[in-house]
């Protein structure tokens, strides 16, 4: 048998081994940063998937190299080649390096992980993932997005830490305005005895009073805060209760005969 193919096949197996114990090693790094909270275990998540790419292009083309030398050819043309489509691809591709740069900062200064709701230019949706050209969103719909990092100017997360759902109710002109504050910020003031809608609350509910004075009723507003992730169940679950518990007390919403 040729030595070349017995070279080869050890470079590649060689490269393998490596792999897989990197990807073992940075796996276990991971898993331990993750017991420090949900926030560091996304964050430590999102940046090793970027990492274990690179990895995985800077071993392939090693690879190549070694086969190639091991095989005999002569690396000068493919140099000379690599030269003049380098230059090419500096001219032509300068929006894949602005887009490959901008991913890396919004990873470095944790803009947003994946899991993470978010909106940027002009999409909404949960980030399913952050490749070096692209963030990937998943809308509520279902309909993918795939956004150039280098086109994001502004990044709106609505997940980070905690949100605040705000609750607009609007009542008849002919109701006691005072009467309906008070039995929505007691409704909502309930909301965290619920065995399972107090774990996603955080911190008091706030009545904030007459929003608005419209056309065709009063808008009163509240606010909750929430955790992160469950803003819109908690805001669902609160339009229903107040619901609820107005039509128990009488208190007639605006355009409601």
């Amino acid at each position: 048998m040729d030595p070349r193919w017995i070279k080869t096949a050890v470079v590649v197996v060689l490269a393998l081994i490596l792999y897989f114990v990197l990807v073992k090693v940075g796996n276990r790094f991971i898993e331990g940063i993750a017991l420090r909270g949900p926030q560091a275990a996304s964050r430590s998540r999102t940046l090793w998937l970027m990492v274990r790419r690179v990895i995985q292009v800077t071993l392939i083309v090693l690879v190549v190299l070694m086969v190639f030398t091991i095989w005999g050819f002569s690396m000068a043309p493919f140099l000379a080649l690599g030269t003049v489509i380098g230059a090419a691809i500096g001219f032509g591709a300068q929006n894949v390096v602005r887009d490959v740069l901008a991913g890396f900062f919004i990873l470095a200064e944790d803009q947003y992980q994946i899991g993470d709701t978010v909106s940027i230019s002009g999409a909404t949706g949960t980030v399913e993932d952050i490749q070096f050209r692209v963030t990937v969103l998943r809308d509520f719909e279902g309909n993918v997005h795939y956004v150039p990092n280098g086109q994001i100017t502004v990044a709106s997360n609505f997940t980070r830490v905690f949100a605040q759902p705000v609750i607009d109710i609007s009542i008849a002109y002919d109701q006691d305005v005072d009467r309906a504050m008070e039995v929505m910020l007691d409704e909502l003031t309930k909301m965290a005895d619920d065995p399972e809608l107090g774990p996603m609350l955080r911190g008091p509910a706030e009545m904030l009073g007459v929003q608005d004075v419209g056309d065709s009723g009063v808008v009163l507003r509240g606010r909750l805060t929430s955790d992160g992730h469950q803003r819109t169940t908690v805001r669902r679950e609160a339009l229903l209760r107040i619901k609820n518990r107005f039509d128990a007390e009488g208190i007639r919403f605006s355009g409601a005969k």
